[in-house]
Parts: structure tokens; C-alpha cells; sequence
């Protein structure tokens, strides 16, 4: 009897990749080896391998891969300060690649000749987890159980049928719920009210890192952090692993009420979707970051760093990680970063970070120049001779116009 050939599916637990098991075996023939990729989804990774198993899987891989997540792929961006449409920051985005490659090295260990991934026809992460798949193996199959024309089922309701009909009795109820995605990182909310983007979000129902800045103590709470070459290294004197900081910053974020934004968002496939994403630790990482970063680089490297950080947001949202100028971009943001150490504080309160200072060795920041006081280092009279040069353009601009209006002034004043 012939081997089966192997596929590996992209497996987080829930209804649909439990219900994409035997509709494999039964449309494709494959031997199922599930991987779940643990980028810090938590208590969510609680009994899969029995469930696995059941299904139909032949094999059950739990990759933890929180540390390379928070380094390798959570830094570059902090580092950048990337953020999507002004609010979003990446945090599914910037898991998918890291899924990707993952899978695609089960693959090869396995070897196997398809991977396949759940993710639905209308949203992101099928393009994310395809481009990435597409970029390390080109020569592997994916399927998309969502897009496959044997894909029949388009509701909670007609999977689980599909699931008893194939004598599976699992714990998932037909009723309706948030759908989340969760890591390290955030979490994120859709569905339910937030499909109509005139009702305001459930906060009370919806919330899992966090609450509201309404219901956030009353008192103030001071951080003081560390930064070394723009990476964190500690937390109120405690030094810590990158991973480790974000989980500490998550729970004090959490805690005040930071971090929660409810956004309306262009997916690459075209159409807007409203979401709810809490990333406590995160907003205050960037904050964090920011703070720091404005003492130390120079203006001509701050804006440029701006503008291409906007273009590493996009990139990583379109699930372009593994592009020769994704890896270009994160080479600039490291060579500005080479300066970025020192200590910052703030305080957190009702969903506010308040600056409370910031030093470092390479602050820019020269009180002497600064001060309104005439120091050593500036003699405000040279100030006149700079703006005549920087706004010589504006005044021979004005000058022509004001001759060109003259002229037509004399032509409309002339008898016929």
C-alpha cells in the first residue's frame, strides 16, 4: 500500500481548523500533521493534542516561539515605531511571517508537500501566511480550505454538523461570539456589535487584558524603564527579556486602562473592517521608545526615519516580511537605533502615559543651546543671517509675483 503524502495544517484549536482534519482526509487523503505556533496565546493551547488527535490528526506539533516573536519580530517594529492607520500596531500582522516559517520548516522536517491554513476568503491573513509560505518554499502546495471548491460549510453551525456527522462530539457552541485572535503581543476583537460601526463596543463584555480607563484606580502609577540601543532591558530596576517585559507591561497597562483602541481599517483585500485591539504593553512599549528616541536623533534623521516607517507598517500589514525591502527598511531603523540607551519615566493613569523625563549619554539635548538665556554655544544675532538664506526662495518668489502683478496692472490700465 502506498504512503500517504503528508500535509501540514496551520492548527490554533478552534472550530474551523478542527473541522479542516477530516475534511482533508476526506478530500485529499493526506496523512494531518497539525502545528500550533504558541507566539503567546496562553491558556487557549490547553488541550489541543487530544483534540488533535481525535480529529483525525496524526501528529500534533506546540512550537513555542514567544522569544523569537518579541525579537525578531516585535523589536524591528517597536524600533520603527510602525504603526498602521495611525492606531493599529501590527499585532497579528507581525505573528503571521514568524507562523509561516515555522510551518514551512515542519514542512521540510516532515516532509511534507502541502500546507494548509484556515483563514477565511475576505480577510488578511490568508495573504500574509501565503506570501510568507510562498517566499521561503515556493515549491510547496497550499491549500485554503476556505477558497477550495470542496469547501461546502459557511457557518458555525454547518461545521459542527460536518464534525458529528464525522463522529466528532466537540466543545463548540453554535452560538455566537467575538471572534479574537490573541499573542504575546494583543488581542483582537470582531464581531457581534462591532459589525455595525454605530454601535458602541461592549467594553464591559468584551475586554480580556484590560478595563476600561473609566474603571482604572484612581492613583497614578510611575514606570521607569531602560533602554539599550533601542531594546528594552528593564523595568523598575528589574532587568528582563524582551518577552518578559512586554508580559510586565501588559499587566500594568492592563491595569490603568492603556492601550485600548477600537479602529475602523483598510484590509489589503479592499474592504473596511471595524475591530477592537487592547495591546497594553505595546502602547506603552512604543510610548516608551518614542520618549527616549526624541533626546537622541537629529531632525533630518527623525523625519526621514518617520516616513519610512509608515512604509515598513504597510509592508508588514500586507504580509510582505520576508522582502528584500522589508530587510532594507529594518536595516536603516537598526543604524538609527545605535544611540537609542537610556532611562525614561512616566506614569500611567486612566488610560493615559504621562512623560515624567528621560536621560541618556547621547541626548542631543543641550541646555545651554536651549535655555532662553544667551549661552556659549548660540549668539541669537546669527539667527538673521540664517533666515535670510532659508527664506530667500520665499522672498524672490514674492518679489516676481508682486512685478508680474504690477505689469498686468499697467496692460488693464491702458486705453484701447
Amino acid at each position: 500500500m502506498a504512503k500517504k503524502e503528508k500535509v501540514i495544517l496551520a492548527y490554533s484549536g478552534g472550530l474551523d481548523t478542527t473541522a479542516i482534519i477530516p475534511w482533508l482526509k476526506e478530500n485529499y487523503g493526506y496523512e494531518v500533521i497539525c502545528v500550533c505556533i504558541d507566539c503567546g496565546q496562553e491558556e487557549e493551547l490547553d488541550g489541543l493534542e487530544e483534540r488533535a488527535k481525535s480529529c483525525g490528526a496524526s501528529k500534533l506539533y506546540i512550537e513555542d516561539v514567544t522569544d523569537e516573536f518579541a525579537d525578531e519580530y516585535i523589536m524591528p517594529c517597536v524600533k520603527a515605531h510602525a504603526v498602521y492607520e495611525n492606531q493599529y500596531l501590527l499585532g497579528t500582522s507581525m505573528a503571521r511571517p514568524l507562523i509561516a516559517k515555522r510551518l514551512v520548516e515542519i514542512a521540510r522536517k516532515e516532509k511534507a508537500v502541502a500546507i494548509c491554513h484556515g483563514a477565511t476568503g475576505k480577510g488578511n491573513d490568508q495573504i500574509r501566511f501565503e506570501l510568507g509560505i510562498k517566499a521561503l518554499a515556493p515549491d510547496l502546495k497550499i491549500i485554503a480550505a476556505w477558497r477550495d471548491p470542496a469547501w461546502t460549510m459557511d457557518s458555525r453551525e454547518s461545521e459542527i454538523e460536518y464534525c458529528r456527522a464525522h463522529g466528532i462530539d466537540l466543545p463548540f457552541s453554535a452560538d455566537s461570539s467575538y471572534s479574537r485572535d490573541r499573542n504575546l503581543w494583543h488581542i483582537s476583537h470582531e464581531g457581534l456589535e462591532l459589525e455595525d460601526p454605530s454601535e458602541e463596543p461592549n467594553y464591559k463584555h468584551l475586554l480580556v487584558l484590560g478595563v476600561r480607563p473609566e474603571d482604572a484606580p484612581d492613583k497614578p502609577e510611575y514606570v521607569k524603564m531602560t533602554f539599550e540601543k533601542g531594546v528594552p532591558t528593564s523595568v523598575n530596576g528589574k532587568k528582563m527579556k524582551v518577552s518578559d517585559i512586554i508580559r510586565t507591561l501588559n499587566k500594568l497597562g492592563g491595569k490603568h486602562g492603556v492601550g485600548i483602541i477600537d479602529i475602523v481599517e483598510n484590509r489589503v483585500v479592499g474592504m473596511k473592517s471595524r475591530g477592537v485591539y487592547e495591546t497594553p504593553g505595546g502602547t506603552i512599549l512604543y510610548a516608551a521608545h518614542e520618549q527616549l528616541e526624541e533626546l537622541i536623533l537629529d531632525r533630518e534623521c527623525a523625519r526621514v526615519k518617520k516616513s519610512l516607517s509608515d512604509e515598513l507598517a504597510q509592508l508588514v500589514y500586507e504580509g510582505k516580511w520576508f522582502t528584500p525591502l522589508r530587510e532594507a527598511l529594518s536595516a536603516f531603523i537598526d543604524c538609527t537605533q545605535e544611540y537609542v540607551t537610556g532611562e525614561v519615566e512616566f506614569k500611567l493613569y486612566k488610560g493615559n502615559i504621562i512623560k515624567c523625563g528621560e536621560t541618556s549619554p547621547y541626548s542631543l539635548y543641550n541646555e545651554s543651546l536651549a535655555s532662553f538665556k544667551t549661552g556659549d554655544l548660540y549668539d541669537h544675532h546669527d539667527a538673521q543671517g540664517f533666515i535670510t538664506l532659508f527664506g530667500l526662495s520665499t522672498k524672490v518668489r514674492a518679489m516676481k509675483m508682486n512685478e508680474a502683478g504690477k505689469k498686468a496692472g499697467k496692460k488693464g490700465g491702458k486705453k484701447a
